[in-house]
C-alpha cells in the first residue's frame, strides 16, 4: 500500500508539473487578469478580482525590494542537489502575494532550483495530497528531488512565525477576523520577506 501511495503521488506530481508555468509567466498571467478585471480560480467575483489587483501591486513591490543577507545567499548558492519547487497558488491569495516573490529571489540564486507554479483549482488531485490541517491552504511549496521525483519537503502556506501568529489568534478568538488579516498584512510588510527566506533556507539544509 505504501508503494502504491508513493506511485500515485508521483503520477499526480508529474501531471501537475506538465501543466506548470514559470514564475515569470505567472506574473504575466496576473498582470493580464488585472487588465481584464478578473482572477484565477473557479470562483470569479469582483472581490477576488480586486484582491488579484492588490496582489499584483504587492508582488511588483516585493519583486523589486526583497533583499537577502550574505549568509543566506552563501547557503542557497552552495546547494548542489537538483530540485523543483512546485508552488500551488491562486492570484487572489494574500499570503501568496507576499511569499511567491521571495521564493523567486531564492530560486534565482541557484540554477539547481527550478521554480514552477500551478493553480490550485486546476490541480485538485495535487492540492488534496498536500493539505494543511485538512484544508486546501495556499501557497504550498512542494520540494521535489529531480532525480527520484520524490517529495523531499514542503513549505507553506505561511512562514513559521506567521503560522504561529494565526494559530495563537485562532486559539484565543476562535476564528480569524478582518482586523487580524490587516495585522497580518502589516506583519508581512514589516518582515520584508525575511521569515520566508529563513524557512526556505531550512529546506536547503
Amino acid at each position: 500500500m505504501e508503494v502504491l501511495d508513493k506511485i500515485m503521488i508521483n503520477d499526480t506530481i508529474k501531471d501537475s508539473l506538465e501543466k506548470s508555468i514559470s514564475y515569470s509567466d505567472y506574473r504575466d498571467l496576473v498582470i493580464k487578469l488585472v487588465e481584464e478585471n478578473s482572477t484565477t480560480g473557479n470562483e470569479k467575483t469582483e472581490a477576488l478580482a480586486n484582491y488579484t489587483m492588490l496582489n499584483d501591486r504587492r508582488m511588483r513591490r516585493w519583486d523589486k525590494t526583497v533583499k537577502l543577507s550574505d549568509t543566506d545567499k552563501a547557503i542557497i548558492e552552495s546547494y548542489n542537489k537538483k530540485v523543483t519547487w512546485l508552488v500551488i497558488t491562486e492570484s487572489w491569495c494574500g499570503d501568496a502575494a507576499h511569499i511567491m516573490p521571495v521564493i523567486n529571489k531564492v530560486a534565482e540564486l541557484n540554477k539547481n532550483i527550478e521554480y514552477k507554479v500551478v493553480l490550485r483549482d486546476d490541480n485538485d488531485d495535487l492540492m488534496n495530497q498536500f493539505l494543511t490541517n485538512g484544508g486546501r491552504a495556499i501557497p504550498k511549496l512542494i520540494m521535489i528531488d529531480d532525480s527520484t521525483k520524490e517529495v523531499i519537503d514542503t513549505f507553506g502556506p505561511r512562514p513559521a512565525l506567521a503560522t504561529k501568529m494565526v494559530n495563537d489568534y485562532k486559539l484565543k478568538h476562535g476564528k480569524i477576523t478582518p482586523e487580524f488579516k490587516e495585522d497580518l498584512q502589516r506583519w508581512y510588510n514589516k518582515d520584508k520577506g525575511q521569515s520566508t527566506v529563513k524557512d526556505l533556507v531550512k529546506l536547503l539544509n
